[in-house]
């Protein structure tokens, strides 16, 4: 799966004090522009400039809630490699389209090795695990063969959980 292409003139200078913002918008995406500000020793006007700018250069992309995966059935975090039968554009294009709007999808990178995909898939259970991989990605046009393997802890997990 292929991340949509943005025109960039330039990548975007960022200082010490930008990649501070970062930093805490990271762990603190609600902050107010005043604890924001304190947070790095800038003014609020100052801080106000400057994360303006960083979501009009799009470093900053968006803001989003962090969701509990029980409350929303998407306690079972699921890795899955993919190896496609051959790498033709029909193939792949195929397979892309399929996975795309699969329920609980988080991630799909196209890797490089021995498998052509690495998913993150989160879903409510393992017979919800089931079902995906005999009646959805058995069913694939183009998939040669697929491991699953199902998380039992996470040490790190800055994408999901928090």
């Amino acid at each position: 799966m292929t991340a949509p292409k943005r025109a960039r003139s330039a990548q975007p200078s960022l200082d010490r004090v930008d990649r501070r913002i970062l930093d805490h918008l990271a762990g603190h995406g609600r902050s107010s522009l005043a604890d924001l500000a304190e947070a790095v020793s800038i003014s609020p006007s100052s801080a106000q400039r400057r994360l303006r700018r960083l979501e009009n250069e799009e470093v900053v992309r968006g803001y989003r809630a962090v969701l509990d995966p029980i409350a929303v059935d998407r306690g079972l975090v699921v890795h899955l490699t993919v190896t496609l039968v051959d790498h033709t554009e029909n193939t792949v294009g195929r397979f892309e389209r399929h996975i795309v709007d699969l329920a609980g999808l988080v991630s799909c990178h196209h890797v490089t090795g021995d498998v052509d995909y690495l998913l993150r898939i989160d879903l409510a259970d393992v017979e919800a695990l089931d079902v995906l991989l005999r009646r959805t990605l058995a069913r694939v046009p183009g998939v040669a063969r697929f491991t699953t393997m199902v998380a039992t802890s996470a040490l790190v997990d800055r994408v999901t959980r928090v």
